[in-house]
Protein backbone atom coordinates (compact mmCIF):
# COMPACT_ATOMS: atom_id res chain seq x y z
CA UNK A 1 0.00 0.00 0.00
CA UNK A 2 1.23 3.20 -1.06
CA UNK A 3 1.59 6.37 1.30
CA UNK A 4 -0.17 9.12 -0.22
CA UNK A 5 0.39 12.42 0.46
CA UNK A 6 -2.39 15.15 1.78
CA UNK A 7 -4.12 16.76 -0.79
CA UNK A 8 -5.71 19.82 -0.22
CA UNK A 9 -8.35 21.94 -2.39
CA UNK A 10 -9.55 18.78 -4.20
CA UNK A 11 -13.35 19.05 -4.61
CA UNK A 12 -15.49 16.67 -1.54
CA UNK A 13 -16.30 14.05 -2.95
CA UNK A 14 -20.24 12.93 -2.67
CA UNK A 15 -20.91 10.49 0.58
CA UNK A 16 -22.01 7.64 -1.41
CA UNK A 17 -18.69 7.85 -3.58
CA UNK A 18 -17.07 7.73 -0.25
CA UNK A 19 -19.15 4.91 0.58
CA UNK A 20 -18.59 3.38 -2.83
CA UNK A 21 -14.43 4.10 -2.36
CA UNK A 22 -14.78 2.39 1.45
CA UNK A 23 -16.26 -0.65 -0.13
CA UNK A 24 -14.14 -1.43 -2.76
CA UNK A 25 -10.81 -1.40 -0.54
CA UNK A 26 -13.04 -3.78 1.87
CA UNK A 27 -14.01 -5.83 -1.44
CA UNK A 28 -10.94 -5.65 -3.91
CA UNK A 29 -8.13 -4.03 -1.76
CA UNK A 30 -8.58 -0.87 -3.60
CA UNK A 31 -5.20 1.35 -3.85
CA UNK A 32 -7.17 3.79 -5.91
CA UNK A 33 -9.82 3.98 -3.71
CA UNK A 34 -7.73 4.07 -0.99
CA UNK A 35 -5.99 7.24 -2.17
CA UNK A 36 -8.78 8.89 -2.82
CA UNK A 37 -10.24 8.11 0.91
CA UNK A 38 -6.92 9.44 1.87
CA UNK A 39 -6.84 12.30 -0.11
CA UNK A 40 -10.22 13.37 1.29
CA UNK A 41 -9.79 12.31 4.90
CA UNK A 42 -5.76 13.05 5.60
CA UNK A 43 -6.03 16.94 6.06
CA UNK A 44 -9.11 16.47 7.83
CA UNK A 45 -7.86 14.17 9.93
CA UNK A 46 -4.77 16.12 10.55
CA UNK A 47 -6.60 19.29 11.64
CA UNK A 48 -8.69 17.14 14.14
CA UNK A 49 -5.58 15.58 15.64
CA UNK A 50 -4.13 19.28 15.96
CA UNK A 51 -7.48 21.14 17.63
CA UNK A 52 -6.32 18.42 20.33
CA UNK A 53 -3.06 20.11 20.75
CA UNK A 54 -1.24 17.68 19.26
CA UNK A 55 1.96 18.64 17.21
CA UNK A 56 2.18 18.38 13.35
CA UNK A 57 4.24 15.32 13.71
CA UNK A 58 2.38 13.33 16.13
CA UNK A 59 -1.11 14.34 14.19
CA UNK A 60 0.37 12.76 10.94
CA UNK A 61 1.60 10.18 12.69
CA UNK A 62 -2.02 9.29 14.21
CA UNK A 63 -3.62 10.06 10.54
CA UNK A 64 -1.36 7.30 9.27
CA UNK A 65 -2.75 4.92 11.67
CA UNK A 66 -6.43 6.14 11.37
CA UNK A 67 -5.57 5.38 7.39
CA UNK A 68 -4.34 2.11 7.88
CA UNK A 69 -7.19 1.16 10.34
CA UNK A 70 -9.20 2.14 7.66
CA UNK A 71 -7.38 -0.03 5.12
CA UNK A 72 -7.93 -3.37 7.68
CA UNK A 73 -11.42 -2.44 8.72
CA UNK A 74 -12.75 -1.34 5.76
CA UNK A 75 -15.29 -4.64 5.77
CA UNK A 76 -16.52 -3.54 8.95
CA UNK A 77 -18.22 -0.80 7.28
CA UNK A 78 -21.91 -0.44 7.12
CA UNK A 79 -23.00 2.29 5.58
CA UNK A 80 -26.58 1.75 6.99
CA UNK A 81 -25.50 2.05 10.49
CA UNK A 82 -23.49 5.55 9.61
CA UNK A 83 -21.84 7.88 7.18
CA UNK A 84 -18.22 6.63 6.43
CA UNK A 85 -17.21 10.77 7.76
CA UNK A 86 -18.42 9.27 11.03
CA UNK A 87 -16.61 5.89 10.79
CA UNK A 88 -13.74 7.51 9.91
CA UNK A 89 -13.53 9.99 12.60
CA UNK A 90 -14.57 7.33 15.06
CA UNK A 91 -11.71 5.76 14.54
CA UNK A 92 -9.43 8.77 14.97
CA UNK A 93 -11.39 9.51 18.26
CA UNK A 94 -10.31 6.08 19.23
CA UNK A 95 -6.70 6.07 18.48
CA UNK A 96 -6.57 9.69 19.96
CA UNK A 97 -7.90 8.13 23.44
CA UNK A 98 -5.99 5.67 23.05
CA UNK A 99 -2.59 8.01 22.35
CA UNK A 100 -3.35 10.13 25.54
CA UNK A 101 -3.78 6.61 27.74
CA UNK A 102 -0.85 5.69 26.94
CA UNK A 103 1.17 8.84 27.48
CA UNK A 104 -0.28 9.86 30.88
CA UNK A 105 2.19 9.79 33.28
CA UNK A 106 0.55 7.68 36.47
CA UNK A 107 2.06 9.85 38.90
CA UNK A 108 -0.46 12.57 37.62
CA UNK A 109 -3.66 9.74 38.10
CA UNK A 110 -5.41 9.59 40.76
CA UNK A 111 -5.12 7.24 43.60
CA UNK A 112 -6.86 3.95 43.21
CA UNK A 113 -9.55 3.37 45.25
CA UNK A 114 -9.17 -0.51 45.60
CA UNK A 115 -5.68 -0.03 46.67
CA UNK A 116 -6.36 1.91 49.38
CA UNK A 117 -6.62 -0.25 52.71
CA UNK A 118 -10.19 -1.60 53.69
CA UNK A 119 -11.98 -1.91 56.76
CA UNK A 120 -13.31 -5.31 57.64
CA UNK A 121 -16.74 -4.24 57.02
CA UNK A 122 -15.76 -2.53 53.90
CA UNK A 123 -14.50 -5.83 52.59
CA UNK A 124 -17.44 -7.60 54.00
CA UNK A 125 -19.96 -5.57 51.99
CA UNK A 126 -17.97 -5.62 49.19
CA UNK A 127 -18.13 -9.61 49.08
CA UNK A 128 -21.57 -9.65 49.65
CA UNK A 129 -22.26 -7.19 46.81
CA UNK A 130 -20.04 -9.29 44.48
CA UNK A 131 -21.88 -12.63 45.43
CA UNK A 132 -25.64 -10.40 44.84
CA UNK A 133 -24.04 -9.47 41.46
CA UNK A 134 -23.07 -13.14 40.64
CA UNK A 135 -26.45 -14.60 41.52
CA UNK A 136 -28.29 -12.36 39.37
CA UNK A 137 -25.45 -13.18 36.49
CA UNK A 138 -26.85 -16.57 36.86
CA UNK A 139 -30.93 -15.38 36.31
CA UNK A 140 -29.54 -13.89 32.36
CA UNK A 141 -29.13 -15.71 29.13
CA UNK A 142 -26.12 -17.45 28.66
CA UNK A 143 -26.07 -14.56 25.51
CA UNK A 144 -26.82 -11.75 28.14
CA UNK A 145 -23.93 -12.94 30.54
CA UNK A 146 -21.43 -13.14 27.82
CA UNK A 147 -22.39 -9.52 26.69
CA UNK A 148 -21.86 -8.46 30.50
CA UNK A 149 -19.07 -10.58 31.15
CA UNK A 150 -16.93 -8.93 28.25
CA UNK A 151 -18.46 -5.33 28.91
CA UNK A 152 -17.99 -5.21 32.51
CA UNK A 153 -15.32 -8.08 33.47
CA UNK A 154 -13.20 -7.64 30.07
CA UNK A 155 -13.45 -3.90 30.21
CA UNK A 156 -14.45 -4.36 26.14
CA UNK A 157 -16.28 -1.80 23.92
CA UNK A 158 -19.65 -2.89 22.74
CA UNK A 159 -17.77 -2.77 19.31
CA UNK A 160 -15.04 -5.23 20.16
CA UNK A 161 -17.65 -7.50 21.73
CA UNK A 162 -19.48 -7.29 18.00
CA UNK A 163 -16.04 -7.86 16.17
CA UNK A 164 -15.25 -11.07 19.05
CA UNK A 165 -18.96 -12.58 18.63
CA UNK A 166 -19.21 -12.17 14.81
CA UNK A 167 -22.39 -10.50 15.74
CA UNK A 168 -23.89 -6.73 15.12
CA UNK A 169 -23.68 -4.24 17.20
CA UNK A 170 -27.22 -3.63 17.34
CA UNK A 171 -27.62 -6.95 18.69
CA UNK A 172 -24.77 -6.05 21.32
CA UNK A 173 -26.50 -2.82 22.40
CA UNK A 174 -29.89 -4.83 22.85
CA UNK A 175 -28.48 -8.16 24.85
CA UNK A 176 -26.45 -5.42 26.81
CA UNK A 177 -29.57 -3.04 27.54
CA UNK A 178 -31.95 -5.94 28.10
CA UNK A 179 -29.15 -7.78 30.25
CA UNK A 180 -28.34 -4.67 32.32
CA UNK A 181 -32.47 -3.64 32.98
CA UNK A 182 -32.80 -7.40 34.15
CA UNK A 183 -29.90 -7.34 36.46
CA UNK A 184 -31.45 -4.38 37.84
CA UNK A 185 -34.91 -5.99 38.33
CA UNK A 186 -33.62 -9.27 39.58
CA UNK A 187 -31.07 -7.28 42.32
CA UNK A 188 -34.02 -5.04 43.19
CA UNK A 189 -36.15 -8.06 43.52
CA UNK A 190 -33.47 -9.18 46.41
CA UNK A 191 -33.57 -6.38 48.19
Amino acid sequence: MAIVSLGEGLPVPPADELARFVIAVATNRDRNAFAALFRHFGPRLKTFFMRGSMSAGLAEDLVQETMLSVWRKASYFDPGRAGVATWVFTIARNLRIDHLRRQRNPADLPPDPEEEPQTLEDALLGAERDLRVRKALSGLSPDQQTIIRLAYYSEKSQTEIASELGIPLGTVKSRARLAMNRLRALLEDEE
